[in-house]
């Protein structure tokens, strides 16, 4: 492919440090912030229409993996906040667990959402479950990406 940067991992067509491509750049720069805002909005609406955590993790991802595509894994890298990241991924499961768990001090047996005392508990309970997968899985298919990526220069 012309204007590829040579840095073939391993012989397989793989390139980890971007394309020369001013088109595809300015169109990844352009396409992101609505692709990860479509990925958000698929995430926050679950309870009301297609879509949930999973979904829009997936979404949000995806726009992450475009960026380091276009970009490259160290430019990339760059901004990525390998701490946030993680933070992000434990957070995740920490938000599940402590919904469904807190429920229990409530009154209320494991998971219902129900036993807090909010207007509207279930659908705030399970918009941060969504929330919670959401971060959860983008982090982990970012870092399986990027694992791959690094895997892949050695």
């Amino acid at each position: 492919m012309s204007g590829d940067r040579q840095d073939d991992v391993a012989g397989t067509g793989v390139v980890l440090s971007g394309i020369d491509s001013p088109v595809v750049t300015a169109t990844v720069r352009l396409v992101t912030p609505f692709v990860l805002t479509f990925g958000l909005f698929t995430a926050f609406h679950g309870t009301s229409s297609v879509g949930g955590g999973f979904q829009g993790g997936v979404v949000v991802a995806a726009s992450i993996v475009l960026v380091l595509f276009s970009f490259g894994l160290d430019r990339t890298l760059r901004w990525l906040d390998t701490t946030a990241m993680t933070v992000l991924a434990v957070g995740g499961v920490l938000v599940f667990a402590g919904v469904a768990v807190a429920a229990i001090g409530f009154g209320g047996p494991y998971l219902d959402l129900s036993a807090y005392p909010v207007p509207k508990a279930v659908v705030y309970g399970v918009e941060l479950i969504e929330l919670g997968i959401g971060a959860t899985v983008a982090t982990a298919i970012v870092a399986m990406v990027v694992e791959v990526g690094r895997w892949g220069r050695r």
